[in-house]
């Protein structure tokens, strides 16, 4: 299936999910109403800005609009093929996603991405309903993070831990181009009220 089409009928089913109108949900995450509804239809290919304003404003994380819908995964696999791991490429900066992780349940989420060289994109996250850790495994070249007001660079075998509820920023100030692993994970809204 191709990648927008797979992002196309996800956001629909979550969007349905919660109830949400196009207007409801372009006044969410400020993306227009035309612009989701291009998504929606596969006749739009979203930059990583717009599709983690659709998120926050969903109460996902960005990884679940790479997810197959659940008529799709109705036995999903605990094996995902690399043949079958869907790419996605930012149509703004050019990075390429690769979701690595299994369609089958999992708090755990791994994805690979390649980011060119002095490209940056910056993710406006905020507050989720469940609490989400994200790790940064350097594999090649280096990149420059800010979570928050914290400023990183990350080199070859660096890992840098971080919760997603605060502005992020990806910049790959090199000449050279970087790829790095992203694990996810997300804790139930009940266990993270315990653990506050």
């Amino acid at each position: 299936m191709d990648i927008n089409t797979r992002i196309a009928r996800r956001l629909r089913e979550l969007r349905d999910a919660r109830g949400f109108s196009l207007d409801a949900l372009a006044e969410r995450s400020r993306v227009s109403r035309s612009n989701i509804s291009l998504i929606e239809r596969g006749e739009s290919s979203p930059t990583a800005t717009v599709l983690d304003r659709l998120a926050v404003a969903l109460g996902v994380n960005l990884s679940s609009l790479f997810e197959e819908s659940s008529e799709a995964a109705a036995r999903p696999s605990p094996v995902a093929r690399a043949a079958a791991q869907p790419l996605w490429t930012d149509p703004v900066s050019g990075y390429v996603r690769r979701s690595l992780s299994p369609a089958a349940v999992s708090p755990i989420q791994l994805v690979e991405v390649s980011f060119p060289a002095g490209q940056r994109v910056a993710y406006e996250t905020g507050a989720r309903e469940a609490e989400t850790h994200q790790q940064v495994w350097m594999i090649e070249g280096a990149m420059d993070l800010a979570v928050g007001d914290e400023h990183w660079h990350l080199e070859a075998g660096d890992c840098l831990t971080m919760r997603l509820d605060c502005p992020t920023v990806f910049s790959n100030p090199t000449s050279a181009p970087a790829r790095y692993l992203v694990a996810l994970a997300t804790l139930s809204p009940a266990r993270t009220r315990r653990h506050a």
